[in-house]
Parts: C-alpha cells; structure tokens; sequence
C-alpha cells in the first residue's frame, strides 16, 4: 500500500519540482540539504536563499523584454523594487545586482536610498519613484533628495495636498507622477481605494495645478491593483480604464512618457501553483500598444512595483515537532518550537498559507494533524494546506525528531513580526541564516542574528539598562 510520506505527495502533486527534490528521505530546496541546515543551526531557523531574488529579476526583465519585442512596443521598462516587502540591507545588496530602480513608502525609505547612493549601490540614473501618504519628514527627506541632485526621484501625487507641500521645499523644476485611485472588488467593504486621485479627476487636477506650472513636470500616471495582477474581467476592466486616462492626459501633457502598473505578481503559494507570467505581460503590454495606437500617442515606458514577487521566494523557516497532544478522539496536534503569529504573522493575520512540507522522514507513513504554535493565544495554529482542508504530516515519534518547512515566506514577514523587538508570550525571535552560492555553485550560509536571548528582551523592557 502507497501509505508513506513520499506517496502522499507523490501522488497529489507533480513532484519533483524546480526547486524542491529529495535526497534519500531528506527534502532539499534549491539543492539545499535542509537537514544539513538544521544540523548546523538548529531549529527554529529563519533563512534567506538570496540567489532567487536575482533569479526572479531577471525572469521578469526577460519576459517584458520578449513582449515588448513580440509587440514591437517602442519604448522601455523599468523593473522597480518595493522596499516595503523587506528593507533588509541583504535584500538591497543583492537585488541591486540587477540594474533595477526602487519604490519607497515612507520617510525612512528615503534614508535608506542615501545609503544605497552612499555605497555605490545605486545612482544618479536609478528611478527613485515616491509613493504613499507623505508627512512633513516624508516631504523633507524626498525634497532633500531632489535638491541635492537626484533628478531621477518623482513623487507619486496621493492627494490634492501634496503639490504644495512638495513645492514648497523643492528648489527648482522637478520631476512628479499622479496615483490614480482604483476602484476595488465588490467583496471589498470599501468601493475605491485610498491610495491616490480618482479617475475623473485627473485630467482637471493636470490642467488646474500642473499644465501651467513651470516647476511640475508630470512624467508617470500610476496604477495598482490590490488584488494584484489576475487574468480575470476585474483587472483587464481596470486596466482598460487606466489606459483611457494615460491616454487623455497624454493628449493635455506632452511630458508624460511613464505608465507605472504596480505591482502584483503572483508567487508560488502551493505545489499546485499556476500562473502564466509571460501570458500576462503579453496582454498588458498588447493593452497598451492598441489604446496608444488607436489614439495615436506614443507608447509609455512601463514600470512595475514588484515587491513580494522579488524577494518572497527567497525564504523559509524550520521548525521542529516538539510534542503531540491528543486532544479529542480526531484532533491530533503537534506543537512546533516556535509560534506563528510570531514568525509568520501572515498566517494568522490574513489567513494566508505557504508552501509546507516535512523536511525528513518522507519514507515514513503519515496521518492528519493540526499545527499550533507555543503562544498561550487560541489563534496561534496553522490547519490547513492552500489547496486541502487538512494537514499530512509523518507520523510523530518521540524517538524520530520531526522538522517541518515553510517556504516562500520572504516577503513582509520579518517586519510585520517586529523584527528584534518584542513578540507575543516573549517567543524569541528565530536564528537567522542568509545562503549564497559563488560563482562556481559552491553553497555558502552564515549567521545573520542569533535566536534572541532573554537579555535582548529584558532591556528592551527596561528591566536591563
């Protein structure tokens, strides 16, 4: 009888997949022996494979690249990465490898772009583009930034407000792009978004404010989805609206040459995950062309947002089976060394689920289970797979350590936890490693920060001076 681990996943998913084998009884990820990891590290472990946050870079350059060929669309893209997914100087060191330009949120964004210039990891030619809500510090750090020469930094219009503010400590002629406010899906308990200027009023605020202000120059309309970049009648009906307004603000502003459609894209949540990249760019980018043609105004350079696209696929977390408890004549649940609503707030904030799979004993027969996490809190569990109403496990064994993964948690997960600061119940913030290859394959890993100590929280408390 197929009543293994290895069956189980055998037989409901393809599998091997890309970046996920086995070794004898061992899962690897991306050729990574995890049971190495852990016998190195131990458990619970947070790591960062960085490689695969240039291998997604440059996946999407070359898919706008192939459609802006197949479309003879006659102008440039412009790969963006947004920092709020994971601010880390790690990230930004190896995600700048790739000739790409970076989209801020907030004041200390701006910071963090001074250091990148500051280092040789950016320059003057890389697109700083602006986007959020923008206090006073917000307003300085951008206006800093212009004034001190980085012409290529344009913010992003969110609110009628802001122009004045902007002007009002930007020396000089610069750069800016309008937000359009989207209109959300009908499930959403709120009709249009927050985030910009609706759709109606953004050729009147140009011509009011911009078209006759010597100091503006208006370069990019931008567009974004909150439910990301979907083949279905909701986003093409979006993005058919948003053309129709780059379009007839074209026509009022000859300056205008940028169209900015977010981020969005998809990552793999589950070894059931599909998604056709290179179909959609090809629809978008086909969207475009038409509308500019029929209309005839110049084709816009393209530029995305792509935040968890980029980074998360490059993460993960370990944790080990500490103990099962019985709890019901059907209820079995095995308690992991950590907690999720610490480590994975995701997971408990928006019900969102990872890729999870045993990381040994795939040779071992299997049975149901419920995951809880170490919190004295009813909401700190995780029960069910993207694409299943239950959770397959190895059996537990008090004499057969069990590990288990969580994969392609990179993005947001770090800061929404807190990173170094306090968590729920004092659960220590995980161990964590960053993976590396050189130039020839060879693997190399190195601590990033050690599990957080009872010092680390006691000062932060006060209780340690």
């Amino acid at each position: 009888m197929n009543t293994k681990y290895f069956d189980l996943i055998n037989q409901t998913y393809y599998f091997p997949q890309e970046e996920f084998t086995l070794n004898k009884d061992h899962l690897q990820f991306h050729n990574i022996d995890l049971m190495k990891l852990v016998e190195q590290y131990g458990t619970p472990l947070k790591f960062t494979y960085l490689p695969q946050i240039s291998n997604n870079i440059n996946k999407a350059k070359s898919w706008f690249r192939k459609s802006m060929e197949k479309n003879k669309y006659e102008a440039k893209y412009y790969y963006c990465y947004c920092t709020k997914s994971s601010h880390f100087e790690y990230i930004m060191n190896e995600a700048f490898k790739n000739n790409i330009h970076i989209e801020t949120s907030s004041a200390f964004d701006i910071n963090i772009v001074e250091n990148l210039l500051e280092n040789g990891k950016i320059n003057k030619s890389t697109y700083v583009i602006c986007n959020g809500f923008k206090r006073d510090e917000y307003v300085s750090n951008i206006a800093r930034l212009v004034n001190t020469g980085h012409k290529n930094t344009i913010p992003i219009i969110d609110n009628f407000e802001e122009l004045d503010l902007l002007q009002a400590q930007i020396k000089g002629k610069f750069k800016i792009g309008i937000r359009i406010a989207a209109e959300e899906e009908p499930k959403f308990e709120f009709y249009t978004s927050r985030l910009g200027i609706g759709y109606k009023n953004i050729v009147p605020f140009y011509k009011k404010e911009i078209k006759e202000n010597k100091k503006l120059e208006l370069k990019m309309l931008h567009f974004f989805i909150n439910t990301g970049i979907n083949d279905n009648a909701y986003y093409w009906n979006e993005l058919v609206k948003c053309i129709k307004v780059y379009v007839a603000l074209k026509k009022e502003c000859p300056t205008l040459d940028g169209l900015n459609i977010g981020g969005g894209f998809p990552i793999k949540n589950s070894l059931t995950f599909e998604y056709d990249y290179q179909y959609m760019i090809d629809e978008i980018i086909n969207q475009i062309k038409i509308a500019c043609d029929e209309a005839e105004v110049a084709v816009p350079n393209i530029f995305t947002e792509f935040g968890s696209f980029t980074v998360g696929e490059s993460g993960g977390a370990i944790y080990q089976i500490l103990y099962q408890k019985q709890q019901n004549d059907r209820e079995k649940w095995n308690m992991i060394d950590s907690s999720f609503i610490t480590t994975l707030p995701d997971t408990w904030a928006i019900n969102k689920r990872f890729i999870m799979l045993a990381v040994n004993r795939w040779n071992d027969t299997y049975e149901r289970v419920l995951l809880g996490g170490l919190t004295c809190d009813s909401d700190d569990y995780y029960n069910s797979e993207q694409n299943m109403n239950a959770i397959y496990l190895p059996k537990y064994n008090k004499e057969k350590p069990l590990y288990i993964g969580f994969f392609n948690t990179g993005a947001y997960q770090e800061t929404i936890g807190g990173y170094g600061g306090l968590h729920h119940c004092l659960i220590p913030q995980p161990k964590h490693i960053l993976i590396d290859r050189d130039e020839n394959g060879i693997l190399a890993t190195e601590v990033y920060s050690e599990q957080q100590t009872s010092d680390d929280v006691l000062k932060i408390l006060g209780y340690k001076k």
